[in-house]
Parts: C-alpha cells; structure tokens; sequence
C-alpha cells in the first residue's frame, strides 16, 4: 500500500519554487493538462507549456514578486491559498489572492484565481 499524498506540503513546495523564480522546479508540480481560470470565468492558459510560458514571461517581468501565504485550506484534492502578492517593481501595490489548486494525484491540474 502506498502512502497517501500530502497535497499540502505539495502546496507549499510548489509556492516555495514560485517564490523562488525556479521556472522547471514550479512547473513539475502541475499536471501536462494543467487549466488555469478566474474563478467563476473564462480558461485563460490551457496545458502545461502554455503555464511554463505565463510564469516565464511573469517571472522576466517582475524578478522581484513574492506570494506570501496569509493562511491555508485542504480537503479531498483541494487545496487553498490567501496568498499577499507583492511585484516588487515600486510601481504595483500589493495585491490579494486566493488560489484553489485542485490536484489529480500528487499534481495540480487546476488552478482556479480569485482576484
């Protein structure tokens, strides 16, 4: 029997490597099929590569962002992020975010924003 999977510290690795800007790192947590949309609204990345290339462009972007995490959620395959969100280019105020990563196995096949 194999052992259950953690999905929060999944979660948290995952925003441990978001923070730390390791593009392949955060990447491997999440599934080829991967979807990302607001909540309630429209599919705004569709599949992996497109993923790798959203937090590639935002990483370029805003070298200095950080997610801090202000609490945190689980139940079944979901877990959910308060995230404080701050750019660090002295032009973005911070700004909060909740995450609702929904995992199929031991990755994130869907992340849900609200913003």
């Amino acid at each position: 029997m194999s052992a259950p999977v953690d999905i929060v510290a999944i979660a948290q690795k995952q925003l441990d490597a978001y923070n730390a800007q390791k593009l392949g790192a955060y990447c491997s947590f999440f599934t080829d099929d991967v979807i990302v949309a607001d909540l309630n609204g429209a599919v705004s990345t569709d599949g992996l590569k497109a993923y790798e290339q959203r937090y590639k462009d935002a990483f370029a972007k805003f070298p200095n962002n950080k997610a801090t995490l202000v609490s945190r959620m689980a139940a079944r395959n979901t877990v959910i992020d308060y995230e404080r969100v701050e750019r660090g280019d002295g032009e973005t105020p911070p700004f909060d975010v909740i995450a609702i990563y929904t995992f199929r196995g031991d990755k994130i096949a869907r992340v849900d924003f609200a913003k």
